[in-house]
């Protein structure tokens, strides 16, 4: 579905579809606000490419799970995304790319599905006067979607809390697939924040002096988008780094009560081995052994391996339990 929003040289603010394109392009002091939702790939393709968008641009767009990105060409300005659509307590995401076109006179948002920042925008965009401004426009939609990740992690640190006292109060085989589960989920968060992160940066190093001259204050608001999305990023890295700490703790737990284990069972080894030795020997009836037939071997014997198990037992106390 195409859609628009167009700002005419008289002012006059109008909304409807693909018609006030031509209208646009007849005013040449006119903006205009283009959203594909859920387009046919063939329609969207035609469509971009007719509003002179680059077709390797345009290709990016389309391509299942690009990676975001930032790409400045003659007469606009490619900003690649990834929004969000649902965003669970477990972690678990569904995500869609976006794609915004920032032109001289244009923005165009290109996305699968409804889009929560892009809504938000439709609504008031008219009255913070932002399409004058398509730069500034995009920005303040990408700023939207990641304030919409930012609150969904900062939700999950009480949880991450409760998930840590667990595992120092009562450690177990539960908790720690729980957390291996969260920081498999953070990591992909990671590589996300990661992408989003490289993008503003590279937009705030070289930003078009297309978006310099309009009537907003883009170096601000990139600004403000850098550090949403620098903060979103080391909290995430942060998360990651407590879950895989937390897993190196009940590791180390567990290897430590293993080894009191087989501490254990080696010292019952010790002192069982010089016993089955002394057992064995005289277990053989053989008819030269002297102390076959002595009345009280069998006594002798017996206290000579309690004397060496308890001596072992003494040292093994000592020196290792």
């Amino acid at each position: 579905m195409i859609k628009t929003q167009l700002l005419t040289s008289s002012g006059e603010w109008l909304t409807g579809n693909e018609e006030l394109v031509s209208r646009w392009r007849a005013d040449q002091n006119s903006y205009i606000w283009i959203d594909l939702n859920g387009e046919d790939p063939a329609k969207e393709k035609h469509f971009l490419l007719s509003m002179n968008c680059h077709p390797l641009a345009v290709e990016d767009v389309q391509r299942f799970r690009h990676p975001p990105k930032t790409e400045t060409f003659d007469d606009h300005t490619l900003i690649l995304y990834r929004g969000i659509t649902e965003f669970n307590k477990d972690l678990t995401i569904q995500q869609m790319t976006i794609a915004l076109f920032a032109g001289e006179r244009h923005l165009i948002s290109c996305h699968p599905r409804n889009s929560m920042g892009i809504a938000h925008y439709w609504e008031n965009a008219r009255h913070e006067n932002l399409l004058v401004s398509p730069g500034l426009l995009a920005s303040r939609i990408m700023r939207f979607s990641v304030g919409r990740y930012l609150e969904a992690i900062l939700a999950f640190e009480p949880s991450l809390n409760e998930l840590e006292d667990a595992m120092q109060e009562k450690p177990n085989d539960e908790v720690m697939r729980e957390l291996i589960a969260y920081q498999s989920r953070l990591r992909k968060l990671k590589r996300i924040f990661s992408y989003h992160e490289k993008l503003v940066t590279n937009l705030l190093k070289d930003i078009p002096q297309r978006l310099i001259d309009e009537d907003g204050d883009i170096e601000h608001a990139l600004q403000d988008l850098f550090e949403r999305c620098e903060r979103l990023h080391g909290l995430c890295t942060m998360y990651y780094e407590i879950c895989g700490d937390l897993i190196n703790g009940y590791l180390s737990i567990s290897s430590h009560q293993l080894n009191n284990t087989m501490k254990v069972l080696t010292v019952i080894t010790a002192i069982f081995v010089p016993l089955t030795f002394i057992a064995g020997i005289y277990g053989m009836n053989f008819d030269n052994m002297p102390e076959l037939h002595a009345p009280n071997g069998y006594f002798y014997t017996l206290g000579a391996m309690l004397v060496i198990a308890a001596g072992f037992g003494v040292v093994a106390y000592k020196k290792w339990l």
